[in-house]
């Protein structure tokens, strides 16, 4: 075990040998740090949480009471593999929240970014890539293998199916579940997730030009009612002149296992 000398961790934490913990560690009272797990500098561990697996914590991530970070996949074809979890840094992960590590045939890594929020209850399934910025409120929770993008908010107590790709700056209102890709910027809402326009507060709130807004727009417009069938549409979009509707449009013809929200 490698404690560093500048970690404070309380008299009734149990940190198991192998564990490393960085400088300015902190693990609060009853939580339990696993063998294989690495601690970056400035990790706050606050009462009861379990830290397990083979799991490595950014800096100055904060993880809240009865978090479990780093178990085995909720997978039945999962058998016992060595497979990781990794999170970025400037993490919040509130009470409750579970991450799983990945599975082999997922490619062994369940990853997140930097500056992150995880709502109590929030779940991240096995071999799920999560980037930056990205909030998931109460009780959502992502299913094994999907990919969130950057700036990515998802609604308390939705669920987003296996396999799913969510663009960078879309939003997914709360209880909704979403069984299909979600462009960027997108807007989904309904129990049954419909894409229903695209997230302007979020475009501008970010500070993006208004003449991208605009190409946006008009974008989604053109995916909507545009001819031919959807494909074709995002081909069109693909030589724009807003970098914003090019990764639309790039986002669109990229691979996927699932098919699309399309605009109604």
């Amino acid at each position: 075990m490698a404690v560093d000398a500048t970690a404070h961790i309380h008299p009734t934490a149990l940190v198991e040998p192998g564990a490393e913990i960085g400088p300015r560690v902190r693990i609060g009272p009853f939580s339990v740090i696993g063998p294989q797990v690495v601690l970056g500098e400035g990790v706050e561990v606050k009462s009861h949480a379990v830290i397990t697996g083979r799991t490595r914590i950014g800096p100055e991530t904060v993880i809240f009471p009865f978090a479990t970070i780093g178990e085995i996949p909720q997978d039945l074809k999962y058998r016992g593999e060595e497979t990781e979890l990794i999170v970025g840094a400037r993490n919040r992960i509130r009470e409750g929240v579970t991450m799983n590590t990945g599975t082999e045939g997922g490619g062994g890594i369940t990853r997140v970014g930097d500056d992150c929020l995880f709502m109590t209850g929030a779940h991240v399934g096995h071999d799920a890539q999560v980037g930056n910025r990205v909030i998931l409120a109460n009780d959502a929770a992502l299913a094994g293998h999907c990919i969130l993008e950057d700036d990515v908010i998802v609604g308390g107590l939705s669920g987003i199916h296996q396999w799913v790709r969510i663009g960078r700056g879309a939003i997914i209102g709360a209880v909704t579940m979403v069984a299909n890709d979600v462009i960027p910027y997108g807007l989904v809402q309904g129990p049954r997730g419909v894409l229903d326009g695209l997230n302007l507060v979020g475009l501008k709130r970010r500070g993006v030009a208004r003449a991208d807004i605009s190409a946006l727009r008009a974008a989604y417009r053109e995916l909507a009612e545009g001819e031919g069938a959807f494909q074709e549409r995002a081909q069109r979009l693909a030589e724009a002149d807003s970098d914003y509707v090019r990764e639309l449009a790039a986002f669109i013809l990229g691979d996927s296992d699932r098919s699309f929200l399309t605009p109604g």
